[in-house]
């Protein structure tokens, strides 16, 4: 009886564990990424407070400061639109993270890839907060540069 028991108990801690383990948000961010891959736009939708904006920084033609900003919508349309013959990838080269337990910030230097070409790279700067047991995304700053980068 008592190692039935241990067994229980056992079997319902690692479950927590697991558990515990996905609803974090260095895990929210993967998934963001895979279902991103993917062009899972449901995922990506589930992953996302409602008023969820997504912003980019970068510099124009002429060198000068370009902020671009949309809404979690747009950007969906932009991932479903993309043609099956683009083949894209956004390598993360790192995870540095700060949780207070409601409020978490995960940053993410990158490197973007089309059809194979390194294309930009940068840093992904997301804001997350966690309602009730999930860890939701409320915004995505970005930056995006030609220069500088690893490869």
């Amino acid at each position: 009886m008592k190692k039935i028991l241990f067994l229980l108990l056992f079997i319902n801690f690692s479950f927590l564990s697991a558990q515990e383990d996905y609803a974090n948000p260095r895990e929210t961010v993967k998934v963001f990424f895979e279902a991103f891959h993917e062009q899972d736009t449901n995922t990506l939708r589930s992953l996302a407070f409602e008023e969820f904006q997504l912003k980019s920084i970068s510099r124009d033609e002429n060198g000068a400061l370009k902020i671009t900003v949309k809404n979690y919508s747009e950007f969906l349309k932009s991932i479903k639109e993309i043609p099956s013959n683009v083949v894209f990838e956004e390598r993360l080269l790192n995870f540095e993270f700060n949780n207070d337990g409601k409020l978490a910030n995960v940053w993410t230097p990158y490197e973007f890839y089309i059809n194979g070409e390194l294309s930009h790279c940068g840093v992904n700067n997301f804001q997350l907060v966690k309602i009730e047991s999930d860890w939701k995304i409320i915004s995505i700053v970005d930056t995006r540069s030609k220069e500088n980068c690893q490869e």
